[in-house]
């Protein structure tokens, strides 16, 4: 059964930047409240790079993540996360036991793409 979900206008789903990066640095997060790693993601000239914290621990190791292009939302207010400021939101789907696989581009685009 799915359940219901509200409707949103167009007009508020061009506002969300979903853009292309890759991770370029990805660090142990031992501050945060539940297993993290600091992504920093390269935006590409326009926004550059941009730090996150990403509770993706379960199913990715540091060295899993660089290099790797995401999809993450870049138009969000920072969030402070303890120690790190956090500057857009990686997005990925969560499996039933909680670990989280990351939303990525099937082939290789440049980073700072905006997803249409």
């Amino acid at each position: 059964m799915v359940k219901s979900m509200k409707n949103i206008e167009w007009k508020d789903f061009v506002q969300v930047e979903l853009r292309t990066g890759t991770i370029v640095k990805a660090e142990d997060f031992p501050q945060a409240r539940n297993p993290a790693y600091v992504l920093h993601i390269d935006f590409g000239e326009e926004l550059g790079i941009k730090k996150s914290s990403a509770q993706i621990t379960d199913l990715y190791s540091l060295n899993d993540l660089i290099g790797k292009q995401v999809v993450a939302v870049v138009n969000f207010p920072a969030k402070q996360i303890g120690p790190l400021m956090s500057e857009c939101l990686v997005t990925g789907f969560h499996q039933k036991d909680g670990a989280v696989v990351l939303a990525v581009p099937d082939s290789l685009v440049a980073n700072g793409t905006k997803l249409v």
